[in-house]
């Protein structure tokens, strides 16, 4: 039994989420993903992706799907040539600290009202809601690209989710999604592995939740619909999965090595199936 693992899982699983953002915010215990950490570095290796590709940024439409309440990576993007930024989460819990940080350096694309910093409707449109909901999806225009950074992961409904994205996304639009596979008590990366779906849905999936997908989920989910769909993986761990083997419960091993032992990837989807 591996106390050190379980007293902290437990005790995030019961934290609540309220909670859990006000420490985020704070960077304390819990850590921030990239585009909350270096916004300047995600929106880069989003534009160097797209770059790879023979596209760019520039005069593109994009959607940030899970902001995190910060618009640093939305005003990045801009910088990078982006037309528009459609910043979208499920629950509105902005930064309103690190928001007026941006402040006057992205002032082309901010404002400041009433004490506080919003953005520029003509260059950021927030969305906040159920992006499965007909009624938050038309409340804006199909976008050229939907991008993310260690959301995927966390998400409750992949294959829905994934659906509604793409019904927002332009016949000739891409999607790019970095997705961190580890469990995110990080020193343990395929702990999460070892519990039946009821005990990890009942004591240890955090309140930010953990979905548990393995690669072939992530790919499965996204040939649901996108006519193209590549997945790149980033980074594997194969001492650390080989180790935990024995313990991992079946429905986690492919018997690939190559494809169990994935921590990190990245998914490239094209050519939406549109509903």
């Amino acid at each position: 039994m591996n106390l050190p693992y379980l007293i902290p899982r437990v005790f995030r699983h019961f934290m609540p989420e309220s909670v859990a953002r006000f420490l985020l915010k704070r960077r304390w215990i819990i850590r921030p993903g990239l585009e909350s950490s270096d916004p300047a570095a995600a929106a880069a290796r989003y534009a160097e992706t797209l770059s790879g590709r023979g596209a760019a940024l520039r005069g593109r439409r994009v959607l940030v799907f899970g902001y995190g309440g910060r618009f640093a990576v939305g005003v990045e993007l801009l910088k990078h040539g982006a037309s528009h930024a459609v910043l979208c989460d499920h629950v509105e819990s902005l930064d309103k600290e690190r928001n007026l940080e941006l402040l006057p350096a992205y002032a082309d694309y901010l404002v400041i009202e009433n004490g506080e910093v919003k953005p520029r409707r003509e260059f950021i449109t927030l969305l906040h809601g159920d992006i499965t909901d007909k009624t938050i999806q038309s409340q804006i225009a199909q976008v050229d690209c939907v991008l993310s950074t260690s959301v995927y992961e966390h998400l409750d409904g992949v294959e829905a989710i994934t659906c509604a994205l793409a019904s927002l996304t332009k016949p000739n639009g891409v999607h790019i999604h970095f997705v961190d596979l580890r469990d995110h008590y990080f020193k343990y990366p395929f702990e999460m592995l070892r519990f039946s779906e009821s005990t990890w849905r009942n004591w240890l999936n955090p309140s930010s939740h953990h979905n548990r997908y393995r690669l072939w989920d992530y790919r499965r989910a996204f040939e649901e619909s996108f006519g193209m769909v590549e997945i790149d993986v980033l980074v594997r761990d194969e001492e650390a999965f080989r180790k935990l083997q024995p313990h991992i419960r079946p429905e986690f091993i492919s018997g690939k090595m190559e494809d169990d032992s994935v921590t990190s990837i990245r998914v490239i989807a094209s050519k939406p199936k549109q509903s």
